[in-house]
């Protein structure tokens, strides 16, 4: 559950809007880089087995804010909140990524860097190089959207290909990325805000008074588990 909560959340959290009136799938994914700060998003997400059966319906609410130009910071922060069917979070503070599941008591925390390191979500927090990462396709329109397909060149990646739908202001409407496996998963947004402010408190996680906290980091020999007190 921590590795899928954190996969999706973070994969969002590379495409918050490309660009306006982008030319090529190149320039749409670069003005994402270069333009956009925050975001902000309702979502409803579909995901279907290898055999095109719906697995699972859910949607909630995400919010990003990524490193400033000139900050030293190299890890963004975000929240990818699920509200149905049932209660789930994730955030990543810059240092560290929690998941959090309500109907558990439970969060699991781990080190950002270690979180993200190797998948395409560590572009979350990068200016360039999303060229060095995947192999970038126009993959032609859909309506008034351009869709941009991403594949990883990584052998060892999650995901199979990331497709991701742009409107004519660079917004993206919807994205649908495959695992190895033949299953997929796809989100459609709404509601969006790009380069809006957002309160820090969105992107900060304290456990609940008696909460199971799981140190997915930690040496298993040492032990990984305490309550917040």
């Amino acid at each position: 559950m921590f590795k899928s909560l954190v996969n999706v959340a973070l994969l969002f959290s590379l495409f918050i809007t490309a660009t306006a009136q982008a030319d090529t799938a190149q320039d749409a994914l670069k003005r994402f880089v270069d333009g956009v700060q925050t975001f902000e998003a309702h979502f409803e997400q579909v995901q279907t087995d290898e055999r095109g059966q719906v697995a699972n319906r859910s949607s909630g609410q995400f919010w990003l804010g990524r490193p400033a130009a000139n900050s030293k910071a190299d890890i963004g922060k975000f929240r990818w909140a699920y509200e149905k069917p049932y209660e789930q979070i994730s955030v990543c503070d810059g240092a560290k990524l929690w998941a959090y599941d309500p109907d558990l008591n439970q969060v699991t925390v781990r080190n950002a860097h270690t979180a993200l390191a190797g998948t395409p979500a560590a572009l979350l927090s990068q200016r360039t190089g999303l060229s060095a990462a995947f192999v970038i396709q126009d993959a032609g329109s859909e309506g008034d959207a351009r869709i941009v397909r991403l594949l990883p060149r990584a052998k060892d990646a999650d995901f199979k290909s990331i497709e991701l739908a742009i409107d004519k202001s660079g917004a993206p409407q919807r994205m649908r990325f495959q695992d190895q496996i033949g299953g997929s998963s796809e989100v459609k947004f709404s509601v969006i805000k790009t380069n809006a402010k957002i309160d820090e408190k969105q992107f900060q996680f304290t456990p609940p008074k008696g909460t199971e906290v799981v140190n997915a980091d930690a040496d298993p020999r040492a032990g990984q588990t305490t309550s917040h007190e």
